[in-house]
C-alpha cells in the first residue's frame, strides 16, 4: 500500500501558489487536494474548474478534487476537462451517487467517495467495490483549522476492515485536523492518504512536507 500526503490547497497562500505547490511537490507530496466547495452542501464558497484548470499542470502532482457540492453529477465532465485526476463526491450530497460514480469512470478519472462525521461507516460498506478510494471527513466540512474529531479513528478502523474483508485495493484518505502530532493515530488506524491544510502551508511548505514525508516513509 502506498502512503501519500495530500496537501490542501485551501490553505495556502494564492499570492505563491504555484511556488508552494512546488516545494511540496520537491519534498514528496504525489497529491495537491483541491477543495470545491459551493455555499449549499457547505456554508464556505472556495473556488471551482477556472483556478483548477490554471494549477493543474504547474507540477505533476495528482490533482485530487474533493467536491462539496450538491449533486455534483452537473460537474463531472468540466471538472474532467479541466484538468482533475481524482474526483471525490460526498455520498451525502447525491441523489443517486452509483449514477454519479459511473459518470466519473465514464470521464476516465478515479472515483473517491467521502462522508461526513455524522455518516456512519457502514452506509459505504455495499460501494467500497465500486470506488477508487474512501475519504474520511474528521471535521465537519465546509472550514479549515478546525479539531480533529476523535471518533473518526474507529470509522477508518471499521473501514479499513471492510475494504480487506472484501478483499479489495481502496485507498482511504483522511481529511481535516491532521498535524503532525497525531498523523500516527490516523496512520495506525488504517488510513494511507493523508489530507493536511494549515500543518503544511502554515510555515514551511517544504519543510513541513518533508516531516510529514519522513513520518509517511515509516508506515511504507
Amino acid at each position: 500500500m502506498e502512503y501519500i500526503l495530500a496537501p490542501s490547497i485551501l490553505a495556502a497562500d494564492f499570492k505563491n501558489l504555484g511556488e508552494q505547490m512546488k516545494l511540496t511537490e520537491d519534498n514528496g507530496a504525489k497529491y495537491i487536494h483541491f477543495d470545491v466547495m459551493d455555499g449549499m452542501f457547505v456554508p464556505s464558497i472556495s473556488f471551482g474548474m477556472p483556478v483548477l484548470k490554471s494549477i493543474h499542470d504547474v507540477t505533476g502532482q495528482v490533482m485530487d478534487a474533493h467536491l462539496m457540492v450538491k449533486e455534483p453529477i452537473r460537474y463531472i465532465e468540466e471538472f474532467e476537462k479541466s484538468g482533475a485526476d481524482i474526483v471525490t463526491i460526498h455520498l451525502e450530497a447525491c441523489e443517486d451517487v452509483e449514477a454519479t460514480i459511473q459518470k466519473i469512470r465514464d470521464c476516465n478519472m478515479k472515483v473517491g467517495l467521502s462522508i461526513c462525521p455524522e455518516t456512519p461507516a457502514e452506509a459505504i460498506e455495499h460501494l467500497l467495490p465500486k470506488v477508487d478510494m474512501l475519504l474520511v471527513m474528521s471535521v465537519h466540512p465546509g472550514f479549515g483549522g478546525q479539531k480533529f474529531i476523535s471518533e473518526s479513528l474507529d470509522k477508518i478502523r471499521k473501514i479499513r476492515a471492510m475494504i480487506n474483508e472484501q478483499g479489495l485495493q481502496v485507498d482511504i484518505q483522511v481529511d481535516g485536523g491532521i498535524y503532525l502530532t497525531n498523523v500516527r493515530e490516523v496512520l495506525d488506524a488504517g488510513a494511507n492518504i493523508i489530507v493536511a491544510g494549515s500543518a503544511v502551508f502554515g510555515g514551511d511548505p517544504g519543510e513541513n512536507t518533508k516531516k510529514f514525508m519522513e513520518i509517511l516513509k515509516d508506515y511504507e
